[in-house]
């Protein structure tokens, strides 16, 4: 629960901060937060996934046709079960909300509420560091979310109130029942030696996330996450 327990901190402090200041960060700052944040991203990501090939030549080969393998599949499941076409709308619908925001609007603190929990809910990284945070205690991807809500909540309460803050608790509740549920799985991966495979492919995704952060290209990560549970499958029957 720990990388959780960092990001609802996070969006209480940032709006707390946003409030005081009630000061736009300028573009330059924005852009060094965002290098900043892409650093860490792929530092993590690559890291957790060099830290699961471990053993010989013949070993590691194996593991990393089992990581790409995984990812294919998962990619499949993904888009048939339209995995980040409903992020996506859930995406959208949050930017109208925030779209529509008005400062002098009375409702504005609720509305500000479920944007904010919409767009701190949705998205791979929340279900992605969840499930990590849950399954092998690596908080690290929802450690950079946190920094990255913290940001997003002192932006978004000079326009839509303090009710953004209260995004933290839906937050809390979401991903800390991911995190719960996932401490029984990775008790029975890590027993059937099976972790490894699962924190190969989370790595890789997580550094998809810098790709996507950057700009640089857009990856459909969503679409990836079954690629998680399909991993330890391959793992037990390439045994």
């Amino acid at each position: 629960m720990t990388g959780t327990i960092l990001n609802g901190a996070a969006i209480i402090l940032g709006g707390v901060i946003g409030l005081t200041i009630r000061k736009q960060l300028s573009e330059r700052r924005q852009l060094t937060i965002k290098l900043l944040l892409t650093v860490l991203v792929i530092i993590a990501g690559l890291r957790m996934t060099w830290m699961s090939l471990g053993g010989g030549f013949w070993s590691v080969l194996k593991q990393v046709g089992i990581m790409i393998l995984s990812m294919m599949l998962g990619n499949l499941v993904g888009k048939l079960l339209h995995i980040q076409k409903g992020v996506n709308w859930l995406g959208h619908y949050a930017a109208k909300k925030l779209g529509a925001a008005e400062p002098a609007k009375p409702n504005r603190i609720s509305e500000g509420f479920i944007a904010a929990t919409l767009l701190f809910c949705v998205g791979p990284m929340a279900i992605l560091g969840a499930l990590q945070d849950g399954m092998d205690g690596k908080w690290q991807t929802l450690g950079v979310k946190a920094l990255m809500d913290g940001f997003a909540t002192m932006a978004l309460v000079s326009t839509m109130g303090w009710g953004v803050m209260l995004a933290a608790i839906p937050v809390v509740a979401y991903q800390g029942t991911i995190t719960l549920g996932a401490e029984w799985i990775g008790r029975w991966l890590q027993q059937n030696t099976l972790m490894d495979s699962v924190n190969a492919v989370g790595g890789m995704l997580v550094f998809c996330l810098a790709l996507i952060i950057l700009e640089v290209r857009k990856v459909q990560v969503a679409d990836y996450l079954p690629s998680l549970a399909i991993a330890p499958l391959l793992t037990w029957w390439w045994r």
